[in-house]
């Protein structure tokens, strides 16, 4: 993953940790998820309205 090993990504952890507290990862960990979604269903509304463009023209 990204080339990080499991000491890495602790360290990574341990420091999101001490800079945001234990009450704010779970709220900044869904929020990330909610617009990695939003994001993937972005780029599938774009794909099928290529195709649909793609299928009047033909």
């Amino acid at each position: 993953m990204f080339g990080l090993g499991t000491q890495e990504l602790l360290v990574i952890l341990l420091i999101a940790l001490v800079l945001f507290g234990a009450k704010r990862l779970p709220e900044i960990g869904a929020g990330l998820g909610k617009g990695i979604r939003a994001f993937k269903e972005g780029l599938k509304d774009e794909e099928n309205t290529k195709e649909e463009i793609g299928e009047k023209k033909a």
